[in-house]
């Protein structure tokens, strides 16, 4: 990760900043949950260069392979779900919403992770991915399993860096526009 952070462009430097405040010093979140969040937010946003190191970092930092595939197991099936709720939420057609999903979602209850942590992981994609049932339904399981908004709160801005990091990886692949070409 520090290669990649290091590498940000002089634009990015907020993020460079956030990332050494939010990510690397932070206190609010465990070691599990700062770096599933992490991974997870990395794996959302589908840039394999941010997915791989943070992968990598996790796994130095203590997270275990049962750890890594359930913060994968989060991705994948909010990868899922996210798109098939939040077409409900999309269409103004109300029948869809009486139709049974027929999703199959054992990993939702088949991690060997703390049920927090993984709801955690299963918000901040949600969020990444923007579907509002989602977000909404895990942030209450959250909060009803004793999690603190200043917790769910410190990961979502965790997610936000590291999407936005994403990103920047992803614009500095295209192929730059001369200025003079604009004209």
């Amino acid at each position: 990760m520090e290669d990649l952070i290091g590498g940000l462009p002089t634009y990015a430097k907020d993020l460079k900043l956030n990332y050494s405040s939010l990510v690397k010093q932070n206190t609010e979140l465990t070691p599990q949950q700062l770096w599933g969040t992490v991974v997870a937010t990395a794996i959302a946003t589908r840039n394999p260069e941010l997915t791989a190191a943070a992968i990598a970092e996790a796994e130095a930092g203590g997270l275990n392979a049962d750890t890594i595939d359930a913060v994968k197991a989060a991705a994948a099936i909010m990868g899922m779900n996210n798109i098939y709720y939040r077409f409900h939420h999309l269409t103004k057609n109300e029948k869809y919403a009486t139709l049974p999903s027929r999703l199959r979602m054992n990993a939702l209850r088949g991690h060997k992770v703390d049920h927090v942590d993984f709801e955690l992981w299963c918000l901040v994609v949600s969020a990444v991915n923007a579907c509002d049932k989602c977000v909404d339904s895990h942030e209450r399981v959250l909060r009803e399993k004793g999690a603190t908004e200043e917790l769910i709160n410190a990961a979502i801005r965790v997610t936000a860096v590291i999407h936005a990091i994403g990103v920047v990886l992803d614009s500095e692949k295209a192929a730059p526009t001369p200025v003079a070409a604009l004209a």
